[in-house]
């Protein structure tokens, strides 16, 4: 085995990235407190070329030197908007047929999983604060809940990791289905 190197990635530019056809899924950040938070869900986002994210609340936005600490560039290939109001931004997204879903620990939540995607749906994640979690208004208007199955003392990750557990999860479903 040898290790391949960077120039072997066939990456694309941020022109062919920002051409080439997108995964169907919206990140919405609400409430992030963590700039490398930020950064490394931009990078996710670039990794499996999901289509926006939306920055709300408190959660900062580029151009900034910490979330481009983890970002590494990626603020310039993801589309992102920033709006205040997370429950607008829902509302926004559900009124377009967009399939909204808070990634939280709650009631009747769907195990990720155990959670189907549908062909020719557009998903959108509502991911919230690193402490309180996805408020209770925006869970309310919601389509749906996700929780992944945890097994350890914890059952809680990081904000950054959760977003990259889900997000390659629906893009392995989404490009089986």
């Amino acid at each position: 085995m040898r290790k391949i190197e960077n120039s072997e990635l066939e990456r694309k530019s941020v022109e062919e990235f920002k051409q080439a056809e997108k995964t169907p899924i919206i990140v919405v950040l609400d409430d992030i407190r963590s700039l490398h938070n930020i950064g490394s869900v931009f990078r996710t986002g670039d990794a499996f070329l999901i289509e926006k994210i939306y920055l709300c609340g408190i959660t900062a936005t580029p151009p900034n030197k910490e979330i481009n600490k983890t970002a590494l560039g990626a603020t310039e290939t993801v589309v992102w908007e920033y709006k205040k109001d997370v429950l607008e931004v829902i509302q926004e997204l559900k009124s377009q047929q967009v399939d909204v879903y808070a990634i939280e620990q709650v009631e009747n939540a769907i195990f990720l999983d155990n959670f189907k995607t549908q062909t020719n749906k557009k998903y959108a994640l509502v991911f919230g604060n690193e402490v309180f979690g996805v408020n209770q208004e925006a869970i309310k208007l919601c389509d749906g809940t996700i929780e992944i199955p945890q097994l350890g003392t914890k059952h809680s990750l990081n904000i950054s990791v959760t977003t990259g557990i889900v997000i390659w999860d629906l893009f392995c479903k989404l490009k089986t289905s």
